[in-house]
This record gives C-alpha cells, sequence and structure tokens, in this order.
C-alpha cells in the first residue's frame, strides 16, 4: 500500500484511548497501527506544553512537530505526526514566528532554509471585510497554535486547525486567519510546489455536507445561494476546483489551486459527515456535517487511489478522514515510487530504505529535541541525588579542631534533641497540675452547662449539695473508646445509660439521708476524698448487672428502658437517631437524592434531565426528555425509533410528584 494520510480532530489527546479497539493498548502505537497511517494530523489536543508525556512525543519510528499556543492555554497544541523525514518544517501560516532557540522568523531566515510562500502585508489587506475590522497583526492571527506546515520532497503539507463562528466576535478573526490561508497556498503554488491542506476547517462546502440542509435553511430564513456566498464560506469554494460557486469568482482569486478529494471518490453520496453534535447525542442518528477535510493540488490529481471517512472509529466527536497515495507517481516525468519523493535523497531507492533513520536527521522544530525529551540532556533521578564532578574532585578534607568534636555520620535534627529535653510533668508534681490540667478535670469543667438540668433528676429533701447525675461523671472520668471498625458504626448504640437505667430509677426512689450514708467512708476510720467517692460511684452505677447484661445481649430491653436517658428531655426523634445511624443515614439519603426520571411519552423509556444553557429567562433550569439520540430529520419525531416530542421541566415534575 502507498503512503496513507490521515486527519482527526480527537477532542482531547486521551479521549480516544476510552474506547475500542485501542482501549486495552492506550498508546499512541497502537492508535497509529489502527489508522494504518503514515502521517497522522490531530487537532483539538487540549493540552499544554507541560501536560506532554514520553508516550506522546517519543514514538519508536516516528517524529512529530507541534504549534504551541502562545496565550489561549490547553485549546489547541496542534500536533503532526510522521514516519517520513521531512526537509523543513514550520510553525503558522504567516512565518512571523522564530525556531525553537532563535530569535530570527521564518520567513527571514537564508533562502535554502525556508518554505517559502510567505505572504506579505499588502496582500493581507485584501480580506474581505470592513477596514475598521482588519487587523493585519499576523503575530495574533498565529498566536493560537492552529498550523504546522511540512515541507516533504515532492509536496508541502499544511495541517490547520481553523476558528469555529461562535458569535460575532469571531467572525473577523475567522476571515482574515482563511484569508492568510489562502494567500500561502497560491503563493506556494505559484512558486512551483504541490500542496496538501488538511485538517478541521470548520467550514461546510455544500448542502450535500449538511444533514437536512434545506428545512435548517429554512428554519434560519435563509437561501442556499445566500448561505454559501458568505464568508468565509465563499473563499473557501474559490480555493476548490469543485467548489459551489453562486456568484462571479472575485477577481484575486479566479482561478481554483486544489480540490475536494473524498468528494471526487464519493461524488454523490449523502450523509457523509464527519463531526456531529454530542449535546444532543446526533451520532447515532447521522445529524451532522462534514467540516475534514484533505485537499491536494490539482497537479496531483492523479496521486490518490482512494480517499474516505472512518465514522465508525469512536474516541471523539469527529470520525478520522484519510487519503492513500499510489505506490508510484508521475514526478518531474517519471514514474517514481512515493517512498522516494517523501523522503530526503538516499533514504529509499524503488520503495526499499537504504538506512535508519538517526538523530541527526532531526530538525530543530522536532518535538523530539525539546529539552524536556532530549535524552543525551536528561537528567535521572540518580543524577539529583549524586554530587557534581567539581565538588568530587574539589573537595578539601574537614580539618578536626582540638577541642572540638569531630563530626560524625550519626546526624541528629536540633528540632528532634530540642522535644527529647522538654521537662516532663508527671502527676504528682505541683507544677504540672497547674499548667497541665487533667482531661477528667477539663471535661467535668465543660460540663457545667449542664449542672442543673442534670441534677433534677436526683432528691433535693436536703440542703446538701446536689449530686452529679453518675453518666456524666462516668463519661468524664474515663475517656471514650473510640469506634474500632467500620461495622461498628452500623450498629445500634448500647451506652452507659442504658445499662444503668434500673439504677438510675432505684436511685430515685432513695432518701437524701440513704444517698448520703452511701457517700460516707466505710467504717469512719478514714476519711474519702471526693474523688473517691467519684470514682466508687461511677464504678458502681457503670457496671451493669449481670441480668442487664444478658438483657442487652439478647435485645430484650423494653422499649422504654431502652429509650429512657439522663438527658429525659430529648425528642424521641434525635434518640432514634442516636441508636440507628443507618436509619439517620437512609433519611439523609432520601432527602439529597435525585428525583426519580419520569417515562417519556413514545417509549415508555426513563427520560434524561438536561440543563438549559441558551441566554434567557429560562437559562440554568433543569429539565427531562428523551433520552433516545436524535434522528437524521435533527427534529423530535413521534412513533420511530428516534427521539420522542417528550419535554417536562423538573419543577413542574417535582410540583407534581409533591
Amino acid at each position: 500500500m502507498g503512503l496513507r494520510i490521515t486527519t482527526w480532530n480527537v477532542n482531547g489527546i486521551r479521549n480516544p484511548f476510552s474506547y475500542q479497539p485501542w482501549h486495552d493498548k492506550r498508546t499512541f502505537v497502537a492508535m497509529f497501527d489502527v489508522l494504518e497511517a503514515d502521517i497522522v494530523i490531530l487537532q483539538e489536543t487540549k493540552i499544554q506544553r507541560k501536560d506532554l508525556r514520553d508516550d506522546m512525543v517519543l514514538v519508536p519510528g516516528w517524529d512529530c512537530y507541534f504549534s504551541l499556543p502562545k496565550h489561549e492555554k490547553g485549546k489547541h497544541y496542534y500536533p503532526i505526526f510522521t514516519r517520513c523525514l521531512i526537509l523543513r518544517a514550520e510553525e503558522g501560516i504567516s512565518g512571523v514566528l522564530c525556531p525553537p532557540g532563535s530569535t530570527t522568523s521564518f520567513c527571514d531566515l537564508p533562502s535554502d532554509q525556508q518554505i517559502g510562500g510567505y505572504p506579505s502585508a499588502d496582500q493581507a489587506k485584501n480580506a474581505p471585510i470592513k477596514p475598521e475590522e482588519l487587523s493585519s497583526d499576523f503575530d495574533t492571527l498565529d498566536s493560537e497554535g492552529r498550523c504546522v506546515i511540512l515541507e516533504f520532497p515532492a509536496f508541502v503539507l499544511i495541517g490547520v486547525y481553523c476558528p469555529a463562528t461562535r458569535d460575532e466576535s469571531r467572525n473577523a478573526f475567522k476571515i482574515e486567519f482563511i484569508n492568510l490561508l489562502d494567500i500561502r497556498i497560491r503563493n506556494l503554488v505559484a512558486i512551483g510546489k504541490g500542496v496538501i491542506l488538511a485538517g478541521d476547517l470548520n467550514i461546510t462546502k455544500e448542502p450535500i455536507d449538511m444533514a437536512n440542509a434545506e428545512v435548517d435553511l429554512r428554519k434560519r430564513r435563509l437561501t442556499a445561494e445566500g448561505f454559501f456566498s458568505a464568508q468565509p464560506r465563499r473563499m473557501f469554494n474559490e480555493l476548490l476546483e469543485n467548489g459551489t460557486i453562486y456568484v462571479e469568482r472575485d477577481g484575486k482569486r479566479s482561478e481554483p489551486v486544489l480540490y475536494d478529494l473524498c468528494r471526487s471518490f464519493h461524488p454523490s453520496r449523502k450523509g457523509m459527515f464527519t463531526c456531529w453534535e454530542t449535546k444532543i447525542n446526533a451520532r447515532p442518528g447521522n445529524y451532522g456535517s462534514r467540516i475534514d477535510y484533505i485537499l491536494p493540488s490539482l497537479s496531483m490529481s492523479s496521486w490518490f487511489s482512494d480517499s474516505n471517512i472512518q465514522e465508525g472509529l469512536m474516541g471523539s466527536d469527529h470520525c478520522p478522514v484519510f487519503a492513500v497515495m499510489k505506490d508510484a507517481v508521475m514526478y518531474n516525468d517519471a514514474l517514481v515510487n512515493i517512498r522516494d519523493i517523501t523522503n530526503p535523497p538516499g533514504m529509499f531507492l524503488d520503495g526499499e530504505r537504504l538506512r535508519e533513520y538517526s538523530t541527526k536527521d532531526l530538525l530543530p522544530t522536532s518535538g523530539k529535541l525539546l529539552p524536556e525529551f532530549d535524552l543525551s540532556k536528561r537528567r535521572t533521578i540518580r543524577d539529583m541525588f549524586s554530587k557534581p564532578k567539581s565538588e568530587l574532585t574539589g573537595s578539601r578534607p574537614t580539618k578536626t579542631v582540638v577541642g572540638e568534636q569531630a563530626p560524625t555520620d550519626n546526624f541528629q535534627d536540633p528540632l528532634l534533641s530540642n522535644v527529647a529535653h522538654r521537662p516532663t510533668f508527671h502527676q504528682g508534681d505541683e507544677v504540672g497540675k497547674k499548667q497541665i490540667p487533667s482531661s477528667t478535670e477539663r471535661q467535668l469543667a465543660g460540663s457545667r452547662g449542664v449542672k442543673r438540668e442534670l441534677s433534677g433528676r436526683i432528691s433535693t429533701a436536703t440542703g446538701s449539695k446536689k449530686p452529679r447525675s453518675a453518666s456524666l461523671i462516668a463519661q468524664a472520668a474515663s475517656p471514650k473508646a473510640g469506634q474500632r471498625s467500620l461495622k461498628g458504626f452500623f450498629k445500634p448504640k448500647v451506652s452507659v445509660n442504658a445499662a444503668s437505667d434500673l439504677e438510675t430509677s432505684h436511685l430515685s426512689q432513695k432518701s437524701t439521708e440513704d444517698l448520703a450514708g452511701f457517700c460516707e467512708p466505710a467504717g469512719g476510720t478514714q476519711e474519702s476524698s471526693a474523688s473517691d467517692i467519684i470514682a466508687s460511684t461511677v464504678a458502681e452505677e457503670c457496671t451493669p448487672s449481670s441480668l442487664q447484661k444478658e438483657m442487652i445481649e439478647k435485645g430484650t430491653l423494653s422499649k422504654h428502658t431502652e429509650q429512657t436517658r439522663t438527658f429525659g428531655s430529648d425528642p424521641p426523634s434525635t434518640r432514634g437517631a442516636e441508636q440507628s445511624p443507618s436509619k439517620n443515614i437512609e433519611s439523609w439519603s432520601k432527602l439529597f437524592a435525585k428525583p426519580l426520571a419520569p417515562r417519556c411519552e413514545g417509549h415508555d423509556e426513563p427520560c434524561k434531565t438536561m440543563v438549559t444553557k441558551k441566554p434567557g429567562l429560562n437559562c440554568g433550569r433543569s429539565f427531562w426528555m428523551c433520552a433516545r439520540p436524535l434522528g437524521p430529520s435533527g427534529t423530535k419525531e413521534s412513533g420511530t425509533a428516534w427521539r420522542c416530542k417528550t419535554f417536562i421541566w423538573c419543577k413542574d415534575q417535582n410540583s407534581t410528584n409533591d
């Protein structure tokens, strides 16, 4: 097979790897093998230079050339990968940009290093726009990384990604960009060089390249003549031999220089689209347009054996477009092998390789010579930890002064040494008690705010000091044990309060004298401290009896006992949430869960939700619609397998459910 050229707008350099057939290997070598291409032109990679990786640049057997955006980051970053060895490479259309590591523009280089055909300022002033909208600033037009130009011995390949017309603010920029591209192509053809223009041009050439063109134009209140005669479609058609021309050609563009290769092989084929709108899921119904092209010079019309689209390859909102050159073509009145004239002299002879590529064959603009990918200058992790040679050769031995300690390998961080010499306070030290209070004292101090509420549970017949609740004292005296496992989070909590409910009810029946007698020292021979009384009370009340343990394990505690807490004023809803975290999670999940999708009228299937982005009163509102893809007609249909007319505002659906 001859030389094969493929152009593809990938809409993100990593997107294709999410789809078959290259999802398993996920390498650029596998992608290029599936495409079966010798030259691959990619658009809209949406990366920056810092995002480049070895697998993108150092592809075995391939060379690569990039156009980097100067201001808008991560949008275009136009790469071309090639197996052929080229003569020259440039970035941009005008030639005003500079090669890497140089301050001389491409158009100011010596003639033997130029591709040629550079547009002049006078030529650029002929753009068909208003004079006040004309900028004639070549730097601005080439600042978005939209074009890479490679020169092979037999032709010049121009890979381009033309601006899209999203609104009126970009219309003037697009016209100037197409005008500059038209000038460069015509200048190259005028000096006798063959040209191949390939890429995403964001222009439809004729009505057959649009799905349901008549209905679409009627909705816009336009005619086919008026639509395709407007700029920049008119400039694009005047560039082509088989372009759609409704009016007389412009005098400066009276002669076509390129032709539509794919349409020449399929002149009457309908539905040959290369781009589909993803927001409306238009690809299954093939409701799209053809805006990706491979356009060779008229002098190369006999060089190609096939050209087509690959609509079956997924991975982007575009599909690849390819063109295949014949094995042998007429060049300079002689039949030569295509490999001989797509590589420098001495590389191939009659299609047989004479020598292999080497780094000496790479051009300064090659991606493999970027500083971060130049293997001869790349440092490894080992280099980062090794000393430079100058330090190794010029180092002097360290002198040890008498009385000083010699340096050792056991280095101790001075910050860690300070930690080691910090004073340690013990529980019995008076200073330690003043500076570092115990955890029990801190928690008791924090619990004083609920003292009055807790004391109401105990009899207050006498004027003695009201004792605190036993459960709160137990909580303050002993720190809580943390959650030991994830499974424990979903189990109902059995707190100390539940275990001591019976003791609490028993205490409420005691008199003040019994409680006072309970707190007296045993035998009256030794006076107990307040902390001893608290500890003994906590130990007795917090230890459930054997009967209570058995009832807790079997889950036979009465409902009243389970709901009884020291904080008796808590509402039942709060107590239930404390007992069953799983129920709490379930209630919150229901609160924030998305509403159930209604079913569409035409197919009785769940609808999908969308958000309105069109400016107006409804901007930002959500709505339900049929989840099926849009049909070939581009409109909602009834009684078919495509999208039906179901449309429901989400707010209306919620009010209906309520």
